[in-house]
């Protein structure tokens, strides 16, 4: 039986200065990715990636990443946030009067992971659960 050996397919982002260049050739010289290709061959680019690189650059003009583009967060906004730290940090000085996150969930109309998420990652505070314990 005779197994087929391929050479390992390594990708490689584009750095700033290979950014510069495509942008540079596409915009001017219109360059294709075929001709990217065939005149730096001695890069490890692969076709898809320099179609997506110059799409981009068709579209915005720039081969930089634009901020606000992707879908918008619409459970972990900053007024949810501010909602839940109030209702997580109100019960400091109250012992034995803690809400757990099912409860808060409820109460503000989000999901319990979305809780969950607010407390660990923005808060930065460590969600603990209810546990019983012995009676003597």
């Amino acid at each position: 039986m005779t197994s087929l050996v391929f050479p390992p397919f390594t990708k490689r982002e584009f750095s700033e200065a290979d950014k510069h260049v495509i942008k540079f050739l596409r915009q001017y010289k219109q360059y294709g990715a075929k001709r990217f290709l065939k005149e730096f061959s001695h890069k490890s680019w692969s076709r898809s990636g320099l179609d997506k690189m110059i799409r981009k650059i068709y579209r915005t003009g720039t081969s930089k990443h634009l901020s606000g583009i992707g879908r918008s967060r619409t459970a972990r906004t900053a007024h949810k946030i501010e909602k839940v730290e109030t209702f997580v940090l109100s019960q400091k000085d109250l012992p034995q009067t803690h809400s757990s996150q099912r409860q808060i969930a409820r109460a503000f109309g989000i999901s319990q992971r979305s809780v969950n998420r607010i407390v660990k990652k923005d808060l930065r505070l460590a969600c603990m659960k209810k546990r019983g314990v012995h009676k003597n």
